[in-house]
């Protein structure tokens, strides 16, 4: 009986040994491409180091940002700092970012005209119905040449913010998810790089127009304020601006999307 209790104290101090039991798990939220596909490319970096990577698929921007304030997952990448912010101040959160990773070009789609020049007057242009997506569309339709918004609106202009509209065109804002789907119905679509990506657009081919990399717009992995001295989101971060991240952004999308680090 001796023998057999040592003999199982032996292959507990093993088991205990080996790091089996330290396995810890992150569960992270994310919109499907990029993000998803970007974060599946960390997930054996971080198996070497005894985190195990479950990523949460969302399809929307404001759901994942709900369940990671309510505990429900531990991080979440699919949004950027502008829209985090908004974010933030809207609903009384305390989200932060802990690792700026890609900027995903905003673009001006269309199934009727090729190219800007050919948007005629009345035009029917879908852009997104959230304030910080909105307004950056809005900055763009500005940077194309169709628009002109009020200064003083800095980066989140509405389309009570539009001073010159000589087109005269006209705005519906549309859930971002959604916006792909409008093309077989408006002029254009103003269009995040990743549902672009979803609906089999590429945005450096398909795009009118098309954000500079430029961007202020950099995409984060998110987090709870309590989180961010979390040693194993610090390994996800450290993951995620890799260079087997770098490779796989560049060499998967073409440009579509670019690294920032």
């Amino acid at each position: 009986m001796t023998k057999k209790l040592s003999l199982l104290l032996v292959l507990l101090l093993v088991f205990l040994s080996s790091g089996v039991y330290a396995e810890e798990v992150l569960r992270v939220g994310a919109t499907p491409v990029p993000h998803g596909d970007i974060l599946t490319q960390v997930v054996p970096l971080l198996e070497e180091q005894g985190i195990k990577l479950e990523i949460i698929e969302f399809t929307d921007y404001v759901l994942p940002n709900l369940a990671l304030n309510d505990g429900e997952i531990d991080a979440n990448f699919f949004q950027h700092t502008p829209y985090l912010e908004g974010f933030n101040r809207d609903h009384r959160l305390n989200l932060v970012s802990l690792a700026e990773i890609h900027i995903e070009p905003l673009g001006i789609y269309s199934k009727r005209v090729s190219s800007i020049d050919e948007i005629p007057a009345g035009a029917t242009i879908a852009i997104p119905n959230d304030p910080t997506n909105g307004g950056r569309a809005l900055l763009l339709l500005q940077s194309a040449g169709l628009i002109k918004v009020d200064p003083k609106a800095g980066i989140t202009p509405t389309i009570f913010d539009i001073t010159e509209n000589k087109l005269k065109l006209k705005f519906f804002e549309i859930e971002a998810a959604q916006l792909a789907r409008t093309l077989d119905d408006t002029t254009a679509a103003v269009i995040n790089g990743n549902y672009a990506l979803l609906a089999d657009l590429v945005p450096t081919r398909d795009a009118l127009f098309l954000e500079g990399a430029e961007s202020p717009y950099a995409n984060v992995l998110a987090v709870r304020a309590e989180d961010v001295n979390n040693p194993a989101l610090l390994k996800l971060a450290e993951a995620l601006k890799s260079d087997v991240v770098r490779d796989f952004i560049l060499s998967t999308y073409g440009g579509s999307v670019v690294p920032v680090f």
